[in-house]
Formats: C-alpha cells, sequence, structure tokens
C-alpha cells in the first residue's frame, strides 16, 4: 500500500489555508493536509472571517486538478464531507455553493483557494471547517449547530478520520457532474423548492452539471447562476 501524504497536525495558528498554500509552493504532493486546533484568523467564503475556536475542526487539503476540474472541487468536497458523515449518522444537506446544513442550521462550509501559472492550475486549497464541540456564540445559536449537540462522543479527531478519506479521493479531474454525482446532489440540495431573493429571483431548482445554480422565475422562465450570495425570501428561514 502506497504511503499516504502527510497530515500536519498544529496548535493555534492564522489559517490552515495559508500555511497549506506555503506547503504547496514547497513541493507538498497532492492530498497533503493542515489541521489546526484554533485559527486566529480563519475566513469563509467573500472574506468574511470564519469563527474557528478550540473544538472544532479547521482542515485544509491540498489539490493539484486539471483545469476543468476547478470550479467543481467545492461541490465536490461538501458532498464528500456529507457522504462521510453518513457514518457517524448525520444527515448532512448542502446548501449552494458552499454551506453544510444540519436541518435548519449551519454546521460547517467549504471554501477553496486557487494559485494559477498563467491559465493553468498550480494548486488548490480545499478548506473545510466543522462545527463540533466548539461553543456557538449566542448570536448564531439559531443559524448554526454543533456535532456535539445530537452525537455527544464526537471529537474533532474522530470526524477528521470520517472526512479525510473521502476528501483525499475527490475527483480532481472531471469538468462536469456526473449523473451518479447529480443524483447525490439531488439528495441532499437544501435549497430546491425554495424561494430566493438573490442571486436572482424565483425558485431554486437544482443544480446543473457544471455546478450552476437553476433558478425558475415566476414568469416560467430559468436561469444558472455561477456565483453570488444566496438569499431567501423569507429571511426567517434563512441561516
Amino acid at each position: 500500500m502506497p504511503d499516504l501524504p502527510p497530515t500536519h497536525r498544529l496548535g493555534s495558528i492564522p489559517s490552515t489555508m495559508d500555511h497549506l498554500h506555503r506547503l504547496a509552493e514547497q513541493g507538498a504532493p497532492a492530498g497533503t493536509a493542515v489541521v489546526a486546533a484554533e485559527q486566529t484568523a480563519g475566513r469563509g467564503s467573500r472574506g468574511r472571517h470564519w469563527h474557528s475556536p478550540r473544538g472544532g475542526l479547521w482542515l485544509s487539503l491540498l489539490a493539484r486538478p486539471d483545469r476543468e476540474g476547478v470550479e467543481l472541487l467545492s461541490l465536490r468536497a461538501g458532498l464528500a464531507i456529507a457522504e462521510s458523515l453518513d457514518q457517524a449518522r448525520v444527515a448532512v444537506a448542502l446548501k449552494w455553493p458552499n454551506d453544510l446544513m444540519w436541518g435548519e442550521r449551519k454546521i460547517g462550509g467549504v471554501l477553496c483557494e486557487a494559485r494559477w501559472v498563467g491559465d493553468t492550475p498550480a494548486w488548490v486549497s480545499i478548506g473545510g471547517g466543522l462545527n463540533v464541540r466548539n461553543p456557538i456564540p449566542p448570536e448564531l445559536a439559531g443559524a448554526a449547530a454543533a456535532l456535539a449537540e445530537r452525537l455527544p462522543q464526537a471529537t474533532p479527531e474522530w470526524i477528521l478520520e470520517l472526512v479525510l478519506p473521502g476528501l483525499r479521493s475527490l475527483d480532481t479531474a472531471t469538468g462536469r457532474l456526473d449523473s451518479a454525482e447529480q443524483r447525490q446532489l439531488a439528495g441532499r440540495d437544501w435549497l430546491r423548492g425554495r424561494v430566493l431573493r438573490a442571486p436572482g429571483p424565483g425558485v431554486a431548482d437544482g443544480i446543473a452539471p457544471d455546478g450552476a445554480l437553476r433558478i425558475r422565475r415566476a414568469d416560467g422562465t430559468a436561469a444558472e447562476i455561477r456565483a453570488g450570495t444566496v438569499e431567501l425570501a423569507d429571511q426567517s428561514a434563512s441561516p
């Protein structure tokens, strides 16, 4: 059996993403992982701060994909994490483009950052954050959850053992979702059937093979959105 890529377990660091980028610059192989007990400058989508205290799983994984596989890595990583958590009997849904949902509350998210050489991706850092035993700030209690609420035995190390093999086996070469992936995503599509205000008004109607969010407008026409911030028309239901 070939040796597994290294997993770097660290204490308190600013960002697993930044640490992994430095390792990638030094030639680290695909599949290299960086796990931190705490991040002091973790980040989420659109440059937001990601609250990353001790007790959560804060992970970045190195991929060296073909160009065609870059755009779908975030969705594929979310799907891999969700399917891995099935082993713990945790039913996780995916909120396009990168949130992991447990019922109506968010338990984690995925963020991918690519580094390019011209038109060729040199590498991608796949960041995953999961609330495990970390305290949820009171102001987020209605919108966020931690796995230990229903799995008191859950620890970051145990959840890492569940999700890391799936992330390391990601398809990084294919540019479109195959029929099996489309079925799997459809079964976990948290947005489907919900009325949206943004990134376009209408009803969420699934995910296209290229990863776009399909929206059915009130006039019966359809749109496919490839980037943007999701806002539900009913904000009381929005995490």
